[in-house]
């Protein structure tokens, strides 16, 4: 643990100085003295939308060693990225990432743009990761807020609003921590600090170099900042999964290029994009089978709804008359890259371990 600086200290060095004494290698940061390799900022980057450190990190590696430079990525079939990507969830990233690859190779020679506007412009690419890559990729003078950061200066500041409500407030005062000679170090700085100290629900006060000017800490009101958004409950859909067998094999579609799923294997199911009656779930089946439901449905939770699906399955000799379709061999399916729903479902009917 380190001790809280003095106040001569300004805040914006005492951030770099606890940075340089605690920040984690991480597979996708460079090593102190190295130059940070954009490709790899950029991929870290998008896997790490919505994603856990921790869970990104295996991924990350399994990416870099398939397709270890841009250009890689861009010659590999979209359906190749997807299954690699299967279980990281928010499937519109992989199509993204895969179509960001295509146009920095077709319009920019392989080398991503420096210039936060021009990063903007890139497929999947929104403010926060062009702020992000074009600051610890290209040390620009970019301010890049995640939910860490937007932590760290509520806290700092006692900001009464939820953080997204006052953007450009936190905007500022995070830009007022940045130190121009390293502006790369401060973002990833201010991010570390709100993963290892400024934490969610145990923040580590004693340890934090900005501890001194912290107004939420001399208010003793640590945990009432940052202030919460009034969140309203998803809504509960229901739903069906049809799993179709013929001998060890098992029926799986194309899903549509755009919406849930998005260009992915699946097994037939009801839309999801509105709640199925339990009566109306025959009616999506792919043949006429006895189709037999299991007792347990399958749950998941979206971005904005919850589902309950209950999983069909049935045994057929004959073609299945559905377009998109193919028969996939029991042994594969755990090499398909299904979703994790769709993982789920054929667990639950016994196809692959849970």
């Amino acid at each position: 643990m380190i001790k809280p600086r003095a106040r001569s200290t300004k805040p914006g060095a005492a951030l770099l100085a606890w940075y340089d004494a605690h920040r984690r290698e991480l597979p996708w940061r460079a090593r102190r003295g190295e130059t940070p390799v954009p490709y790899r900022v950029w991929l870290s980057e998008i896997m790490l939308q919505q994603t856990t450190v921790a869970a990104v990190k295996e991924r990350y590696a399994a990416f870099l060693s398939r397709w270890p430079a841009i250009e890689d990525l861009a010659r590999a079939p979209l359906d190749d990225v997807l299954a690699q990507w299967a279980g990281l969830g928010y499937y519109a990233r992989a199509r993204n990432l895969h179509a960001c690859a295509l146009a920095v190779v077709e319009a920019y020679q392989g080398r991503f743009p420096r210039d936060e506007a021009a990063l903007r412009r890139l497929p999947g690419v929104g403010p926060y990761t062009a702020a992000a890559i074009a600051a610890i990729a290209f040390d620009q003078p970019c301010v890049a807020v995640d939910g860490n950061v937007e932590r760290v200066i509520a806290r700092l500041h006692a900001i009464e609003t939820p953080p997204r409500k006052v953007a450009p407030l936190v905007r500022e005062k995070a830009a007022a921590l940045m130190s121009p000679a390293r502006p790369g170090d401060s973002v990833q700085a201010l991010m570390e600090l709100g993963a290892l100290v400024c934490a969610p629900r145990t923040p580590d006060c004693p340890a934090c170099p900005l501890s001194p000017d912290c107004a939420a800490r001399r208010l003793g009101a640590q945990s009432d900042y940052p202030a919460r958004e009034v969140k309203r409950p998803k809504p509960k859909r229901r739903g069906a999964i049809f799993i179709l067998r013929r001998g060890d094999e098992a029926l799986l579609l194309r899903r549509p290029p755009r919406g849930l799923f998005g260009g992915m294997s699946a097994f037939p199911s009801t839309p999801f994009t509105q709640d199925i009656a339990i009566a109306e779930f025959s009616r999506f089946a792919p043949a006429p089978a006895r189709w037999r439901a299991l007792e347990e449905p399958v749950t998941h939770i979206f971005t904005h709804f919850a589902l309950e699906a209950t999983v069909f399955v049935a045994h057929t000799r004959g073609k299945a008359a559905l377009s998109d379709c193919r028969w996939a061999a029991r042994a594969n399916l755990g090499k398909e890259g299904l979703p994790t729903l769709m993982r789920k479902a054929a667990a639950r009917a016994g196809l692959i371990d849970a």
